[in-house]
């Protein structure tokens, strides 16, 4: 018995063929695109995580600026202490509460109001 193709179910075959890869493609290209897609977002060099690094660099910078500024004016404290008299004895006088020979200090308390 020799069995012959139809020539009717061979298109039909081939019809079938063809959507079935092309089911396969676009299920494959479709799961990329989602792999990708997450990845993307959520990844480590996701854009959640560039999100979050952007926070913490404009907050680190701000905090450089406010230790730099306090650095300006301790060097400009020190350098004020090392050379003006004036300052060293305003200084003393404030912090310490020190006072030249025969001056009285006269220290007020705040209202507890």
């Amino acid at each position: 018995m020799k069995y012959e193709i139809k020539p009717r179910n061979l298109r039909q075959q081939v019809a079938v063929e063809r959507k079935r890869r092309n089911l396969v493609f676009f299920t494959v290209i479709s799961l990329a695109l989602i792999y990708l897609g997450i990845n993307l977002l959520f990844g480590d060099m996701g854009l959640i995580k560039y999100m979050q690094l952007k926070n913490n660099k404009a907050k680190l910078e701000t905090e450089i600026k406010t230790i730099k500024s306090e650095n300006e004016a301790m060097k400009h404290q020190v350098t004020s202490l090392k050379q003006d008299p004036y300052y060293i004895e305003k200084y003393a006088r404030e912090e310490y509460g020190l006072a030249k020979p025969d001056e009285y200090i006269f220290q007020f308390q705040k209202d507890a109001r």
